[in-house]
């Protein structure tokens, strides 16, 4: 993906969570990895979203559409009014309940896109410290975020600062490894946590979403 093509995909997505109704609230926007080091092209667009529960929602409306689409948990998961607006956007986890992250990823990213989305109810610094512990309990380094990140738009307030600095490629990045040296790796854990994550990304093809509760 072109850089400057990236970088747009990545306002887009901004001016999406900042006008449209989401399925669940949006606080925080950030791109992470690749496109914040500089790199043209890259292989792949990184971006995080940090979201809020949804409180005060529609949760007697949930069972119109368990018998209209057989996904429960709309209007307590994910907002009932986007749903209706959007049913081509619902989406369901393993167990039939309202994916926010996947519902996010369907509203924002078109199937074939080389785009990642990681969707958390934690800010991105607060994740990406909260994995890095987990991961070291667990010697499990595909679920690491890679810390060289910049915020696009936090709590309704954009950031064109950051977005100038990344389309003249300003930001000063260490290597990943040094990176996760610096939030307390080991030498030889930071070099296995970078080169896991490395394989992890050019393993992945087209839109794909992850997302966790902390």
């Amino acid at each position: 993906m072109d850089r400057s093509e990236a970088l747009d995909r990545a306002a887009e997505i901004v001016d999406a969570v900042e006008n449209e109704q989401m399925p669940v609230p949006v606080r925080e926007v950030w791109v992470y990895g690749d496109v914040a080091l500089g790199l043209d092209p890259i292989d792949r667009l990184d971006v995080y979203l940090a979201k809020d529960v949804l409180f005060g929602g529609d949760a007697d409306r949930s069972e119109e559409f368990v018998d209209s689409h057989g996904i429960e948990g709309v209007g307590k998961s994910v907002r009932a009014e986007w749903a209706e607006e959007h049913p081509e956007h619902l989406r369901a986890n393993a167990n039939g309940h309202a994916a926010p992250e996947k519902c996010l990823a369907a509203h924002l990213l078109d199937d074939g896109e080389p785009i990642h989305l990681e969707v958390c109810n934690a800010s991105f610094d607060d994740n990406v410290t909260r994995r890095l512990e987990g991961a070291k309990a667990r010697e499990d380094w595909e679920k690491l975020l890679d810390p060289r990140a910049a915020c696009l738009w936090a709590e309704g307030t954009r950031s064109d600062e950051a977005m100038r600095k990344l389309r003249e490629s300003e930001l000063p990045f260490p290597t990943l490894s040094e990176s996760l040296e610096m939030l307390g790796l080991d030498e030889d854990d930071a070099e296995d946590a970078a080169q896991t994550l490395h394989e992890w990304r050019a393993e992945q093809e087209g839109a794909t979403v992850r997302g966790d509760v902390v």
